[in-house]
């Protein structure tokens, strides 16, 4: 009995350490080999640098409070936002009365620069992650007034800075038009000459 269990608990224990081999250490380095070769900027990050050092990531919104840069998307994650170690999105229903109030704050707070003006939904609401680094060409548009005021600058440059910052969908059909929010802001840095 005991020599029929040793039997079978050799060859059971070879295929172990034979999978975990293959499944755990071959293929992973393979993959990671591969990313690294074939992408090399998105098996880093996708990490965006100015004036040699790195300051974000293309893949992850960040906080703009200042009036000349872009906003982005809310950011649901806690306790502090966009923190990439606590991606979660805020899990309230639209029939929530809290993502109403919530909604009806933000929107508050945008319209106090302009004013009567229908706010782009993704300027309230958070994404699913809470760290979407994109926003929608129609609130990138939205938002126009404000930055080239707060840079001095025509509105028409800004829009050409929008327009050269769009991504299309994928393949032309998959997705929706977005801009990035860092990539458009470090545009506008470059154009103004700011650091």
């Amino acid at each position: 009995m005991f020599a029929r269990c040793v039997a079978q608990f050799k060859p059971a224990c070879f295929l172990f350490l034979w999978l975990t081999l293959i499944t755990g250490v071959a293929y992973p380095v393979l993959l990671t080999g591969l990313g690294a070769g074939l992408f090399p900027a998105q098996a880093r990050g996708s990490l965006l640098e100015k004036d040699g050092s790195v300051i974000g990531s293309a893949l992850i919104g960040q906080p703009f409070a200042a009036p000349g840069y872009f906003t982005g998307r809310p950011s649901a994650t806690a306790p502090e936002p966009y923190n990439a170690l606590a991606s979660s999105g805020s899990n309230l229903a639209a029939s929530n009365p809290a993502l109403r109030e919530v909604v009806e704050q933000r929107s508050a707070a945008l319209n106090e620069t302009r004013a009567g003006a229908a706010v782009p939904m993704d300027l309230v609401t958070a994404s699913g992650s809470g760290l979407d680094p994109h926003i929608s060409p129609a609130a990138a548009v939205w938002q126009i007034e404000r930055v080239a005021a707060a840079r001095g600058l025509p509105a028409e440059t800004v829009t050409a800075l929008i327009a050269r910052h769009t991504e299309e969908r994928l393949w032309g059909f998959w997705g929706e038009r977005r801009v990035g929010v860092l990539g458009l802001n470090l545009a506008l840095d470059a154009a103004t000459g700011q650091r």
